[in-house]
């Protein structure tokens, strides 16, 4: 089976350009490709996921990849989905989120093989502006790029000169790696189709040779909600914005239906397996939601911490809050809790609700639980008798969990 049958297969292809003579050049052996990353925070979140996971499939297919970091492209800012212009990052921020970004790519690539991973700053603040104008921007037309959904729904709130700029170099990124190390393929999701376009564009232009695109679709729930949210914002791949334990929560508590979507593409078991695990029905389904929470939280945070989540979170669906040492977690001091504190000020310090307002609507609902008790006071407060063994379990609905620990 080709790469491209497997992306078709496993829900990662959305479109490319010139599919019959990509798939001649597969059957010819290896291809370099890659995918750029721009360091905008110091940690990703689920909506990278599918890159990074196509751009794992490339490696263990044999290809050669590449982890692009675009310190150099995020010094202006992608307009790509934007209603208005990014905040312009420091040099000193962008460095310090490449470094957390290293860590999380080399959770999915095995950077001692075949997979590689290079800077865009290395060219890019480096080049000479006369000369890119002359060698390089000669080749892209102004009206064919204000064609593009990328600038068209910009024009309206407006588009910075400096925006403007964005896709003549991610083009001018491609081109550079084919030079440097024979890069044919650049993968990304479906909403950077006309920069990697006009990449493999740029390439065939100034070197006369083919050069290829392929997008990744932009994943959505069933219902239709973007993937990678919850009630308290981003998944983020940095266990400390994001615990083993949340991560773990987020993947097992997704719709039935899109189990074997997120089977397919977020883990790499068989697919004879996804489609066994994915066709399970009724009460059966919760034991697929596991097999996924499981195997993607082994694949980000190790098996151990994977182990460790699956243990809280069989215990505290099984009722067992005295094995909660597994849940998030955070300190209280004594004196704020012998002092009393509002239920609705502890459900939003710990993320459990955004505001007051809403930890007030579900206490109202019946979803505001202290130790296994709902509450249904609002004049309710945490006070030294509600410490279980020094920790106090707050519960909000059915299956969010968060336990304080007094200092």
């Amino acid at each position: 089976m080709s790469i491209i049958q497997t992306f078709k297969e496993r829900g990662f292809f959305q479109q490319t350009s010139h599919e019959d003579a990509l798939e001649k050049r597969l059957q010819e052996g290896p291809i370099c490709c890659y995918t750029g990353f721009d360091p905008t925070a110091n940690s990703f979140h689920v909506g990278h996921l599918i890159p990074m996971m196509g751009l794992a499939h490339m490696q263990r297919a044999g290809h050669q990849v590449i982890a692009l970091i675009g310190a150099g492209t995020a010094m202006i800012g992608d307009p790509s989905g934007k209603t208005e212009m990014r905040k312009i990052l420091t040099k000193e921020q962008i460095e310090a989120n490449i470094e957390g970004l290293q860590s999380q790519l080399a959770r999915f690539l095995d950077f001692e093989k075949n997979a590689m991973l290079a800077n865009n700053a290395d060219w890019l603040c480096e080049l000479n502006y006369i000369d890119f104008l002359r060698d390089i921007g000669r080749h892209f037309s102004v009206n064919r790029m204000l064609s593009f959904e990328t600038y068209k729904a910009r024009m309206e709130t407006g588009l910075s000169f400096l925006e403007f700029n964005y896709q003549p170099l991610q083009a001018y990124d491609f081109l550079e790696l084919y030079r440097r190390y024979g890069c044919l393929l650049q993968l990304g999701g479906d909403d950077q189709w006309a920069n990697i376009l006009s990449g493999s564009d740029l390439i065939r232009r100034v070197e006369r040779t083919e050069a290829y695109a392929l997008t990744h679709p932009l994943l959505t729930t069933s219902s239709g909600k973007k993937m990678g949210k919850t009630e308290k914002g981003a998944v983020w791949l940095d266990a400390e914005k994001t615990s083993p334990y949340e991560y773990y929560q987020y993947w097992v508590n997704i719709e039935d239906a899109d189990v074997k979507k997120c089977l397919a593409i977020f883990t790499f078991l068989p697919m004879n397996e996804v489609e066994m695990l994915g066709d399970l029905q009724g009460a059966d389904i919760r034991e697929a939601k596991k097999r996924l929470a499981f195997e993607t939280t082994k694949l980000l945070h190790g098996e151990q911490e994977a182990l460790k989540a699956q243990e809280g979170a069989s215990a505290l669906f099984g009722g067992d809050s005295s094995r909660s040492e597994n849940v998030p977690t955070s300190s209280i001091s004594a004196a704020a809790l012998a002092e009393g504190i509002e239920v609705f000020a502890v459900f939003q310090q710990t993320g459990l609700c955004k505001s007051k307002g809403e930890a007030r609507r579900l206490l109202d609902q019946g979803g505001v639980y202290v130790n296994e008790v709902r509450i249904l006071d609002d004049q309710f407060k945490l006070s030294p008798d509600d410490l279980d063994q020094g920790s106090v379990l707050l519960r909000a609905g059915k299956k969010r969990y968060h336990r304080l620990q007094v200092e």
